[in-house]
């Protein structure tokens, strides 16, 4: 789950990590309000859960309330992405001496939590890494000790060329892996990390990640949910209880498994077809989800085809096939269907498809050789 920076900069500084004080505004007369508010040279950032901001014309500075005011009536009328600017980020402009990087996140190759720094911030730090990687500095948490302030301070002195900005940014790194536990999250970065000419370190800017799996234990967190993150399918998936990814191909797949659903997709793509979501209807055999999916499938008018793939285990096919069924008779169902059915119950519901005239393959290679064919068919 991802979040805008003004909520990411509102946590860094429940932290206690200093942030330039500024408040989001959804309006031009609002952003002339914060502007006067703060009284100088402001920035407005405009809101959106992509990269590219600044190339897009989406963050501008101004030096009165009524030049804020102009900048947010044409940021707010910007589309970044495919994705319209709702609201703009007002913050009190600084003059930045040096910009650094600090980030914790999850390294899976690893399997630790990571620090990373950098004296070179204000970048993309994946393009710097190829680059230029002598200028990143990464090191382990042990899990079992945590976070404490000599590692940080180790860590800190290796990014950081003085002792004053070594011990703020050893304390910002302390806290920042704090925020990163206690709230579940998958990455927490400052960039850049700015030292001003007084010698004092801010976060002019912050991204923050959460584990999607620790966001329900968090209602605070829930809170900050942004539906412009998720595609129209997958808000209306989470609300039926499906585990539902959108992709940009054209073959629809409902499968039960994550893993079998990531080697249909794999097969998909080996056969010359593009998959157009990750869908798992889990364990389940409540034919209801085998009807939410479809629903959900069909009205993506980029698919040219479904492929149904169910191994039953938990997951009986009589009720998988109702579910079909019942699709077939609620939904305007005219997209080419593929269905292959194996496991708990698989005579059943082989019996219910075929009463329907409908038949279900043995081999998944099959099915998805049969359903990339058909999704050719209908481009």
């Amino acid at each position: 789950m991802k979040i805008h920076e003004y909520q990411a900069r509102a946590l860094l500084a429940e932290y206690g990590i200093p942030v330039p004080p500024g408040k989001v505004a959804r309006t031009p007369e609002e952003a002339r309000s914060i502007a006067s508010e703060i009284g100088s040279q402001v920035v407005v950032k405009a809101q959106v859960l992509v990269g590219g901001r600044g190339k897009a014309g989406g963050v501008k500075l101004a030096n009165s309330p009524a030049e804020a005011e102009s900048r947010a009536r044409e940021i707010l009328a910007l589309t970044i992405k495919e994705l319209p600017v709702e609201k703009v980020l007002v913050a009190k402009s600084v003059e930045i001496k040096k910009e650094y990087y600090l980030s914790v996140t999850l390294d899976r190759a690893r399997k630790r939590v990571v620090l990373i720094g950098s004296a070179s911030g204000g970048v993309d730090i994946e393009e710097l890494a190829v680059v230029d990687p002598g200028k990143i500095v990464i090191a382990e948490v042990d899990p079992l000790k945590g976070l404490t302030p000599g590692p940080a301070a180790e860590f800190s002195d290796r990014v950081f060329p003085t002792k004053r900005a070594s011990e703020q940014g050893a304390d910002a790194l302390v806290k920042m892996y704090r925020l990163f536990v206690e709230k579940d999250c998958s990455l927490v970065e400052i960039n850049p990390y700015a030292e001003l000419p007084d010698g004092s370190l801010v976060a002019a800017d912050a991204k923050i990640n959460f584990d999607d799996n620790g966001v329900p234990m968090h209602p605070e967190i829930e809170r900050l949910r942004n539906d412009e993150e998720y595609s129209r399918d997958e808000i209306e998936a989470r609300t039926a209880g499906l585990s539902f990814v959108s992709l940009d191909g054209d073959v629809g797949c409902i499968v039960n498994g994550a893993g079998l659903a990531m080697a249909t997709m794999d097969l998909i793509k080996l056969f010359g077809g593009s998959p157009a979501n990750f869908l798992d209807v889990g364990g389940s055999s409540n034919p209801e989800k085998v009807l939410n999916a479809l629903r959900i499938i069909t009205g993506n008018r980029k698919i040219k085809a479904i492929l149904i793939n169910i191994f039953g285990g938990i997951t009986r096919c009589d009720d998988i096939a109702n579910g079909i069924v019942m699709a077939r008779k609620k939904l305007d169902m005219r997209l080419p269907l593929v269905i292959r059915l194996v496991g708990t119950n698989e005579k059943e519901g082989r019996a219910i498809l075929e009463r329907e005239g409908l038949g279900a393959a043995e081999r998944l290679s099959d099915a998805v050789k049969m359903v990339v064919a058909r999704s050719k068919e209908g481009r």
